[in-house]
């Protein structure tokens, strides 16, 4: 084995066997985030060179890495890395992951991820946070316009109307109330299809009646969660007053009671920068649902259920956990070192779009930050940031803060249980999804990509195998 190979098995925890040319980033649970981060470090002592971020996204694979080895042992700067370096040699190039596909072209989202720039339909994250109601940004996402005063009003009273669940869905939740929120609230989110229009099997969802079912999945998603929490705490469903805002009424539902000012801006500002982040694996779980023509609240029922996978949404419900591991600020440096010693990342950073802070850090902090005033409790909050610090030397990696580190701990301060982050999370989403759905639907195509086969081949069934000897 090579030096740089043995290098890569040392540095990541695992077998040197396990170093082929088919080993790359995010294939196996070792080469994480942070165990790249590792592993750039690694290869900056070995070889006395600096990696900044190009090269740090271009060394992904062993192939990659050894063609960097390869010119650095010369004494002299790494040969460049030619297209196909960071690939196992095969008959066509694969993109594992679809990493760095563009599959179709938005007008909803735009991300910058070299300069932590996000935008819904131009306008910038941080003025809408600032300044909107989660109304205005369902609004923006799903007819791709800012409402003026008239339509604004029409879209919150159509929002409300829809908030009533069917009595059968209300059921479901009851009987899934010893359920966790995610698996309760997908398995309610399909039964909403069950009471939609009818129509012909040979008939597809409109282009209008889409926009419609998905303006009443962005009313109902947040009662299905306030629905199943109200049930496992053993009371009934809060019906919020009709006069309630959006946020207002989902906490009022969710908490039994009129939540404080503090925790509405909180819910409202967390909803919109939660609202959509262009073709993350739930949104684009939800357009292949509309390109073979399933339907909105198909296409909904897959992007919860991809969301609740550990490294998607799942993150979140994890990040909380960590201002109980680390137990106190002054313990930080040592957690995150602790970790780094044993190629675990740190929950709360990193993230496969932003290479610097995510540009929704900063309001989930300053909700936070508040919040904790309020209750007069900054524990948490100074744990968080005394991990963020510790962790600032792998920024150049990276490995920055993400929308995960601070939205959890703001629904522990609202008496929150940590399982509710992910449902939470998934509210604001859904006018996003909605958003993308209909993008979809209003161009489509069925999605369907290749697989490149690497088995064997021309195998020949056994002539002496029979149907008793199976």
């Amino acid at each position: 084995m090579s030096s740089v190979d043995a290098l890569i098995a040392h540095t990541l925890g695992i077998g040197e066997d396990r170093v082929t040319s088919a080993l790359e980033y995010q294939s196996i649970r070792e080469w994480d985030s942070l165990g790249h981060v590792s592993l750039m470090a690694a290869l900056e002592a070995a070889y006395g060179v600096t990696i900044d971020d190009e090269l740090t996204l271009a060394l992904r694979s062993v192939p990659a890495i050894r063609a960097f080895a390869e010119g650095s042992t010369l004494g002299t700067a790494p040969a460049p890395l030619s297209a196909s370096a960071s690939e196992a040699p095969q008959a066509h190039t694969v993109h594992r992951g679809l990493d760095g596909v563009r599959f179709d072209r938005t007008t909803i989202t735009r991300i910058d991820g070299a300069e932590g720039v996000l935008e819904y339909r131009g306008y910038s994250i941080h003025d809408l946070a600032g300044r909107a109601s989660f109304e205005e940004v369902a609004y923006l996402l799903v007819y791709g316009r800012l409402p003026d005063a008239d339509a604004l009003t029409a879209f919150e009273k159509e929002l409300r109307a829809a908030r009533e669940l069917p009595r059968p869905v209300l059921d479901l939740a009851r009987s899934l109330a010893g359920a966790h929120p995610m698996d309760a609230l997908r398995t309610c989110v399909s039964a909403l299809g069950a009471f939609g229009p009818r129509r012909p099997a040979d008939t597809d969802e409109s282009l209008e009646e889409a926009r419609e079912t998905g303006i009443a999945l962005i009313a109902r998603i947040p009662m299905i969660v306030a629905a199943h929490h109200a049930y496992r705490s053993g009371r009934e469903p809060s019906i919020p007053a009709e006069e309630t805002s959006y946020a207002d009424a989902f906490l009022t539902a969710l908490l039994g009671e009129r939540p404080t000012a503090a925790a509405v801006r909180f819910i409202n500002k967390g909803f919109i920068v939660h609202a959509d982040h262009s073709s993350n694996a739930s949104a684009f779980a939800a357009r292949v649902a509309v390109g073979s023509r399933a339907g909105m609240t198909a296409a909904l029922t897959a992007a919860v259920a991809t969301f609740a996978g550990s490294v998607h949404g799942g993150a979140a419900e994890r990040v909380v956990r960590l201002v109980d591991q680390v137990g106190s600020p002054e313990r930080a440096a040592e957690y995150v070192a602790e970790l780094r010693g044993r190629g675990e990342p740190v929950m709360g950073f990193g993230h496969r779009v932003y290479r610097t802070e995510d540009p929704r850090v900063r309001h989930l902090r300053d909700t936070v930050v508040e919040l904790s005033r309020e209750r007069g409790d900054s524990g948490g909050l100074d744990i968080l940031d005394a991990v963020a610090e510790a962790m600032r030397p792998y920024g150049r990696y990276g490995l920055a803060p993400n929308v995960d580190l601070y939205a959890g701990l703001a629904y522990r301060l609202l008496g929150l249980p940590d399982d509710l982050a992910v449902p939470l999370f998934v509210v604001g989403r859904t006018a996003g999804w909605v958003a993308q759905a209909l993008e979809q639907q209003s161009n489509n195509v069925l999605i369907r990509p290749l697989l490149e086969y690497v088995g064997p081949r021309g195998l020949r069934y056994p002539a002496d195998r029979t149907a008793a000897g199976r």
